[in-house]
């Protein structure tokens, strides 16, 4: 076995025959022993304990491979990758075990899946590290003068904390002329130099003397340590002090109280001097002098700090008795420190899993527990248990190591979770006792499968059910716990009237709520039987399975249907009921039925419309139509009768049946009279349907066209409102030149006069003259008038009427073309189209012209603004009677939508005023003179 650091190679690895317990785990399979060096710097190498144990490296992995020790410190660690052993603090072994020469660590490696444990110790081996050290570095000795030759004078002894041949191994004197060293081993191990003299001292020749002392270790490199050694020549004492005993034991139990005396210590003094005695503790230790205190002039030895058995068991202290004379004698003082019960029992869990499956077999570890107790015989014996009543024992597998194991079957759903306290006890007087809980939880197992709430589900549901209806929610619950527990339902295939199943139910595989997918028809299905399977999360899962009864309730969605009579439109059948029958007779009989069931199928009949209600009478359930009278002369052949079949469902429905009944005594006569029979007029529900709907449409585009009209006028009374507001706009009349041939204009102007609303200003635009074409603009201009003249004015404008086609001229007086030798291409280019009316089919004559143009001029001068509403084409064309010019067969219009034929004509002059004769009066004019009077 190797072990590295610095150059070092030790180590050896002792295999000692293992012993396990067969029946427990974890088991212990051997102990492995590692020799290193101390002071090895942190990460040396120890050992390969993977390699020595015979294990794979990834079994330390697996196994999740650790170090556990009792105490907090860990100076040893496990490199899992390579399973290498390794220093992980730095030891010193002289503050490890002190003094003791047998040091070592000892530690377990403990491994899981499955639990197994190793006990590894590794032996701290020493290296010369420290120096000898002498408590002072000056001594300081009185010795008389008389001393005889062999006479011994202890000194303090060098201290060196390594041990074996590192530790202290002899002592040199220098110079020798008077002393020599006498060196003896202790009964602790520990070296006693005395110094001999072997020359007698002579004052007188030599006061003092000065020696060095030095201290050897037996390490390589060899270490030293020196002191200087004074000796003063003291004159006449030549007895030295003596102890009573070469040594003193005694005892002392830990947790003394300070002050206690444990031991008292004397020496005697063959001189006179004795009671002058001094006593002092010699090569004292710091653990000593904080422990231990000794009184100088009486030799007690008392108890000065608090003494613990776990940490010294044993004391070791000299003490030295000297004289005034600087005689002294050494003796040494063993001081047994005796336990008490003092510590409770330390519980350590080692390893443990916090959950179990509840199908774990009885004796499966639960836990592996170490106890530990620092005291000693009785103290340290404990007693490891737990509750009782519980599936679960302990047990022992090495010293103070146990096991926590189950001892019989688990049941989660009867117990979810288990807190097991372990109590550990000493065997001490009184006993200490210390406890742990472990709160231990139970996995669970699938074992439970999904039980019903019910055994048998019904569920009703009526029918004509809208798709998607709630039928009923099924419900199972599962005792397991988690994805265990987590339960999901599920149709079982079928088939139902030759379709599948799921065609018409489904369930919500979470909730367990059955929809119905579709309608269901009563009479066509009443009743059905389902399996649903209720299913677990857990692996393999668990199921069960419940009936479920779907009732179909009936409703009343079916009328009655009449049986007989049998209802034809071909021909007439009557049923015939002779003028002799009694009260009571029997006519005919309804029969119907309804296809619903229970209350909805019990027909009622009833008598809706008679002939002669007085006569006939029907059996409320049997339908059964009998006479309530006699039957007489008066009563007519032709009856028919209306039954109404009504069920008894909430809406209830009916039927109607109409018969005709005819009251004679003869066949002839029933068929003479139901000949005459007409046949009502069947209309159809439809046709009346799209009746209605075109009558409300006609209704809505009448009135849309009603508001069109109306916001069409509004439109433009609004407009010519706006036209009227310009008062300083009279009209123009043209005066056109007489500058024609034949009568005939040769050119046309437009004039257009424009006026606005805000300036109160006029323009006047002057066309340029087209030819083959006139243009004629519509008029924008606009007067302001008082409303009392204008109404005045419109109502004159609304009696001129167009030229009247009776008017008759000689054609002798007609100008233009009309006269004789007139050529159709010259008439056509003078007529023109004006006022609206057509084609002239006679020009007027001169007297005409004169008289429409007077007639215009008196209009103007009574109006304040006399042409502007003439204008406005609200009004449409004002002068139905034109206006004329003498000599020319054109027709002044203010209508824009007319046109009049244009040619090239010279700029306009301006009219002189000429006075017209006083025409003759044509109707037109009568009626319109007769309208001003009674204005």
């Amino acid at each position: 076995m190797e072990s590295g650091g610095k150059g070092w190679r030790y180590g050896s690895l002792f295999f000692y025959t293992a012993y396990a317990l067969a029946l427990f785990s974890p088991r212990v399979t051997g102990q492995i022993r590692y020799s290193i060096p101390e002071e090895m710097p942190v990460g040396s190498f120890v050992g390969n304990i993977a390699s020595d144990l015979g294990l794979e490296p990834k079994r330390l992995i697996s196994g999740k491979a650790r170090v556990f020790t009792t105490d907090s410190s860990e100076y040893i660690g496990l490199d899992k990758e390579n399973g290498h052993l390794v220093v992980k603090n730095k030891i010193d072994r002289e503050e490890l075990c002190g003094e003791i020469s047998a040091c070592s660590v000892s530690f377990d490696v403990i491994f899981e899946n499955p639990m197994e444990l190793y006990r590894v110790t590794v032996d701290i081996q020493d290296i010369n590290d420290n120096s000898p050290v002498f408590p002072k570095s000056k001594i300081e000795q009185k010795i008389s003068e008389l001393a005889v030759l062999g006479a011994r004078f202890p000194l303090e002894s060098a201290i060196d904390p390594d041990v074996g041949v590192n530790t202290l191994q002899k002592y040199t004197l220098q110079p020798t002329d008077h002393f020599k060293l006498n060196v003896q081993n202790g009964a602790g191990g520990n070296k006693n130099v005395d110094m001999v003299l072997h020359s007698p001292l002579d004052r007188e020749k030599k006061k003092h003397h000065n020696l060095i002392l030095t201290a050897l270790d037996g390490g390589k490199p060899q270490r030293s340590a020196t002191v200087q050694i004074n000796i003063i020549v003291l004159d006449v004492n030549d007895n030295a002090p003596v102890f009573t005993q070469s040594s003193y034991k005694t005892s002392v139990v830990e947790n003394t109280p300070k002050t206690t005396i444990v031991t008292k210590v004397s020496a005697t003094d063959a001189d006179e001097s004795s009671h002058g005695i001094q006593y002092n503790f010699e090569h004292m230790t710091n653990t000593v002098k904080a422990l231990f205190s000794i009184d100088a002039d009486s030799g007690e030895v008392k108890v000065v700090g608090d003494i613990d058995y776990e940490k010294h068991k044993q004391f070791t202290v000299k003490v030295k008795a000297s004289d005034h004379g600087g005689l002294t004698d050494s003796s040494e003082i063993i001081i047994d420190v005796i336990d008490v019960n003092d510590n409770a029992p330390k519980i350590t869990i080692m390893s443990f899993s916090s959950a179990v499956a509840e199908d774990a077999a009885p004796g499966t570890v639960i836990a592996m527990i170490n106890v530990q107790d620092l005291d000693s015989g009785d103290n340290s014996k404990i007693t490891c248990s737990i509750d009782l009543n519980s599936p679960f024992k302990i047990v022992s597998s090495l010293t103070n190591y146990y096991n926590l194991v189950t001892d019989s079957e688990l049941d989660r759903e009867q117990t979810a979770e288990y807190n097991i306290t372990i109590t550990a006890i000493d065997g001490g007087s009184p006993p200490l006792s210390s406890k742990k809980i472990l709160n231990l939880k139970i996995s669970d197992v699938n074992d439970h499968a999904p039980q019903f709430e019910q055994e048998l589900y019904n569920a009703f549901i009526a029918e004509n059910n809208p798709p998607s209806t709630t039928i009923l929610t099924v419900k199972a619950i599962d005792m397991d716990w988690g994805q265990n527990a987590k339960v999901s339902y599920f149709l079982i295939d079928g088939d139902l009237n030759g379709a599948p199943l799921a065609s018409y139910i489904s369930i919500n595989s979470e909730s367990g709520v059955i929809y119905a997918e579709k309608s269901f028809d009563y009479e066509q299905l009443k009743s059905f039987k389902m399996q649903v399977k209720a299913q677990d999360g857990g692996s393999p899962p668990l199921s069960n399975n419940v009936t479920v009864n779907i009732i179909i309730q009936d409703q009343n969605d079916n009328a009655p249907q009449v049986l007989y009579p049998v209802q034809t439109g071909a021909s007439v059948v009557a049923e015939i009921v002779p003028r002799a029958a009694d009260v009571g007779y029997l006519v005919t009989k309804v029969v119907a039925v309804d296809v619903d069931s229970g209350q909805n199928a019990w027909l009622s009949y009833k008598l809706q419309k008679a002939t002669d209600r007085a006569l006939f009478e029907v059996g409320l359930q049997n339908g059964e139509i009998r006479t309530v009278r006699q039957v007489t002369d008066k009563d007519a052949v032709k009856q028919k009768l209306t039954v109404v079949v009504e069920d008894n469902g909430q809406p209830s429905r009916s039927a109607v049946v109409s018969i005709n009944v005819a009251v004679a005594d003869s066949f002839p006569e029933v068929l003479s009279e139901f000949t005459e029979f007409t046949n009502e007029k069947q209309y159809n529900d439809s046709l009346t349907f799209y009746l209605i709907l075109a009558l409300a449409v006609v209704s809505l585009l009448f009135i849309v066209s009603i508001i069109s009209i109306i916001s069409v006028k509004i439109y433009r009374w609004r407009q010519n409102k706006l036209f009227y507001q310009s008062g300083a706009n009279l009209p123009v009349i043209p005066y056109y030149p007489p500058l024609y041939t034949d009568g005939t204009l040769q050119h046309v102007y437009n004039y257009e006069m424009c006026g606005t609303t805000d300036s109160r200003m006029s323009d006047m635009k002057f066309v340029r003259p087209y030819s083959q074409n006139t243009l004629v603009s519509q008029s924008c201009m606009g007067t302001v008038q008082r409303e009392k003249k204008e109404q005045e004015v419109d109502d004159l404008t609304l009696e001129q009427n167009p030229p009247n086609a009776d008017w008759r001229f000689p054609p002798n007086q007609r100008p233009g073309p009309s006269g004789a030798g007139a050529r159709p291409d010259e008439a056509g280019a003078g007529a023109g189209v004006i006022a609206g009316t057509g084609p002239w089919p006679n020009p007027p004559t001169e007297a005409e012209q004169l008289q429409a143009l007077m007639a215009a001029a008196n209009e103007a001068s009574e109006a304040t603004a006399t042409l502007g509403p003439r204008y406005n084409p609200q009004y449409g064309p004002d002068y139905r009677q034109n206006v004329y010019i003498p000599g020319s067969t054109a027709t002044l219009t203010a209508n824009p939508q007319q046109q009049v034929p244009q040619q090239a004509l010279p700029p306009p002059q301006a009219l002189p005023p000429v006075e017209a004769p006083k025409a003759a009066q044509t109707p037109a004019s009568k009626k319109k003179s007769t309208k001003k009077d009674k204005k």
